[in-house]
């Protein structure tokens, strides 16, 4: 199965995922990464970069499998995603996760899915960092990702969805990248304390809000 569609695909994807990594989703995982390819590249700015590098292929690679889903699932998943329900569900997840990010709860993950705890610092376990915090990724990325899968699943294109998927990952690990690479660029991030809490809370806001409008959403579709 060959490529379908235009090569500017993949960059806009890019450039989508590069402005997420700016966002404060991608925030909380600077202290956690940034603090793994440190102390494993001993300072030397070109082992960080590779070291960043393989982190964010990680990543990628989690990514190209959900494209991978979508694009073998074609019409089913365009279906389902068109139905009001799917809608109301979708709301209701986006919904938990942003009161959850509120602190109104804790989530509390299963140690299947928590990041590993990796006794060897070196390529392979930094990959495998990588491969895990593609599944831990904020979920404020549900309503950039929601619009991008559904895209995936009209080409019905197996390689066009996983490389569209790998194109956004590594634009969303450019901050990381960088910060890999440039560990100075470390000393100027602003420090956790009360402007990180209330800027997550605000973001908190945004995403209950955006829970609300899917919720309403599939509920007018359904005429209630």
């Amino acid at each position: 199965m060959t490529v379908s569609g235009s090569p500017f695909d993949f960059v806009l994807s890019y450039l989508g995922g590069a402005a997420v990594s700016f966002t404060p989703c991608i925030y909380p995982l600077i202290p956690i990464t940034a603090g793994y390819i440190g102390a494993t590249s001993s300072g030397s700015k070109i082992k960080g970069f590779l070291l960043s590098i393989v982190y964010v292929s990680g990543v990628a690679v989690t990514y190209s499998l959900l494209g991978v889903v979508a694009a073998l699932t074609g019409g089913f998943f365009g279906r389902i995603s068109a139905l009001p329900v799917t809608n109301i569900i979708v709301g209701a997840v986006v919904l938990f996760f942003g009161l959850s990010m509120l602190e109104v709860f804790t989530i509390t993950l299963p140690n299947i899915i928590r990041l590993p705890v990796l006794k060897k610092q070196n390529y392979f376990s930094t990959f495998l960092l990588g491969l895990s915090s593609g599944f831990l990724v904020s979920p404020c990325l549900i309503s950039v990702l929601g619009p991008i899968l559904a895209y995936i699943a009209t080409k019905q294109n197996v390689v066009y969805g996983a490389i569209l998927l790998f194109s956004f990952a590594y634009g969303m690990g450019l901050l990381l990248i960088l910060i890999g690479t440039f560990s100075a660029l470390l000393v100027n991030l602003p420090k956790s304390g009360k402007w990180l809490t209330l800027l997550k809370r605000f973001y908190a806001l945004i995403i209950i809000g955006v829970g609300i409008y899917f919720i309403v959403l599939g509920l007018r579709r359904l005429n209630l």
